[in-house]
């Protein structure tokens, strides 16, 4: 089925039914859901070349990994994102350009990328305190959704993101509910805005019960098994070690289980353990019962919400800033139990 053939089925212009499949907002949202069912019944899928043509629009969003963030490809958090992203793009005639460059080369590749017209708008990644990225991207005028806010920024930007100071305060708060006191913070890189909430929502728990900071239990490093067992390994050989632990990604979790372990420790038992879950497709939590307790927030969904997002910037430009804040769930595990008795 053409699309003249489609308006002609639901006695529409052509011209409507073309703008409503592509999200332009002086179509109403009744004949634009009209419209999208009518297309999803009879099979319809528009013509990508004829939009472009049509629009002078690439169809196209761009993700840019630059060499500070390049270990995000290896990432299974990065993959569900994209995934989730990419269902969004399929359903709406979109496709997704992958630009790796240097550190150096960022600014220059979405200066390119928008001189060209190779992409309609940006999801941006690794969001970073005081990100320049804000004010490069809007100065260029392209389109943009940040996974993540960049605290200390005031100017306006599009944004998706999890609350991970509250996700992590509210960590901290239930272990400490367990009688733990020596809890440790296994965080990720602290350039990464991510990580700054979530340390302060670890601190914020420990203040709130009157519980002193000690920096000999707060790491910061990439989010790997290698690096979370090299932590815990380090603060479990201490001459006060942890009783508990907080990992910021279930690879950390990973790690800090084997440091547990290797010293003839028993996690959940001997030393509590929660992390941040991304509820990610191949790297399970477990089957019927969490083995760690997490905070759980689905980056698939972040994906979808963010690729949406920047559809409906790219439809709408003048609209803005929007902003979408996702809450984690805390979900009990066999990782965790009371603070053992001195013995």
């Amino acid at each position: 089925m053409n699309l003249k053939e489609l308006a002609s089925k639901l006695g529409l212009s052509p011209t409507t039914v073309s703008r409503a499949l592509n999200g332009y907002p002086e179509v109403n949202v009744v004949t634009r859901e009209r419209v999208v069912a009518a297309a999803a019944r009879h099979n319809y899928r528009p013509n990508a070349r004829a939009i472009r043509l049509a629009t002078g629009r690439s169809m196209a969003v761009g993700h840019v990994i630059s060499g500070l963030a390049r270990n995000e490809i290896m990432n299974p958090i990065f993959a569900d994102f994209i995934a989730g992203a990419g269902e969004i793009y399929s359903r709406n005639g979109y496709d997704m350009i992958l630009s790796v460059v240097g550190d150096d080369n960022e600014e220059a590749t979405y200066r390119d990328l928008a001189s060209r017209g190779s992409v309609d708008g940006v999801i941006v990644h690794s969001v970073r305190r005081d990100d320049p990225r804000i004010k490069v991207l809007a100065d260029i005028g392209l389109p943009a959704v940040f996974h993540g806010r960049a605290t200390g920024t005031e100017a306006p930007y599009n944004w998706v993101d999890v609350n991970n100071r509250r996700a992590f305060q509210r960590a901290t708060e239930f272990l400490l509910d367990l009688g733990h006191r020596r809890i440790a913070l296994v965080n990720g890189p602290e350039y990464m805005d991510f990580a700054l909430r979530r340390r302060a929502g670890y601190t914020d728990a420990l203040t709130g019960r009157g519980i002193a900071m000690d920096f000999a239990l707060i790491a910061s490093h990439e989010m790997t098994e290698l690096s979370g067992n090299r932590v815990a390994s380090a603060m479990l050989a201490g001459p006060n070690p942890p009783t508990a632990f907080l990992a910021a990604s279930m690879l950390s979790g990973m790690g800090v289980r084997r440091a547990i372990e290797a010293r003839g420790l028993h996690m959940g038992r001997d030393v509590s353990v929660i992390i941040f879950d991304d509820d990610l497709s191949y790297l399970r939590n477990g089957e019927d019962v969490p083995i760690f307790t997490a905070t759980r927030s689905s980056v698939r969904e972040a994906g979808k919400r963010a690729a949406q997002m920047v559809i409906d910037v790219i439809n709408a430009p003048e609209s803005g800033p929007l902003t979408y804040l996702m809450e984690a769930e805390l979900i009990i595990g066999q990782s965790t139990g009371p603070l053992l008795p001195a013995a």
